[in-house]
């Protein structure tokens, strides 16, 4: 479906490389960007990624070319509010202090992966987003601790990859897509490539 197009995946992520590549697509990696990720206050925060997302796209270093396909995405991890206690983005921790803190926020509660995602070509820009409901069962400090100083997920949202041991043992269900939670929805990408 790709054979006239050269895909262009611009993303630092190794998961996303991964999935791509899993889907039999032939791409290339450019990350050149001028982009800043920031936005206003008051923006809901499942409306983020796609902000995120488009910005990424619109400020990639160079015009494409007629045949050229980029493609760009943004993943958020949202804690939705509990009792008096307000909504919270989950980034990349600072540090193990932060890991851990974020994974006894995440236990014992469920959370949404927002999952935003832009097809460009030189004349054409579309975007979509994917939630994906996942549910963390009461961990204990102990399984905490274990995974943050086997696995050090710092460079991941929400501090943890569903697909690491946390995840085999600790996520109790996934409503929606798991390899949205993975870092990009392929199966929602999948039927986007085929329309756009």
């Amino acid at each position: 479906m790709l054979e006239c197009r050269r895909v262009i995946l611009s993303s630092n992520s190794p998961r996303r490389r991964e999935l791509l590549s899993a889907m039999c697509i032939e791409f290339t990696v450019d990350t050149g960007n001028s982009f800043e990720e920031s936005v206003g206050e008051g923006i809901p925060f499942d409306e983020i990624p796609s902000l995120m997302s488009e910005g990424k796209s619109l400020g990639f270093h160079r015009p494409l070319e007629a045949d050229e396909l980029l493609i760009t995405a943004d993943t958020m991890v949202i804690l939705p509010p509990k009792g008096s206690k307000e909504g919270e983005i989950l980034g990349k921790p600072s540090g193990r202090a932060d890991a851990i803190r974020m994974l006894k926020d995440l236990s014992g509660r469920e959370h949404h992966v927002v999952t935003a995602f832009t097809l460009r070509d030189s004349k054409h820009m579309k975007t979509w987003s994917e939630t994906t409901v996942v549910h963390f069962r009461t961990l204990s400090d102990a399984e905490i601790e274990f995974y943050v100083d086997r696995f050090k997920p710092f460079d991941k949202a929400g501090a943890y990859a569903i697909q690491e041991w946390i995840g085999y043992v600790g996520i109790d269900s996934v409503d929606g897509s798991y390899t949205n939670v993975v870092g990009l929805p392929t199966q929602a990408l999948y039927r986007a490539l085929l329309s756009f």
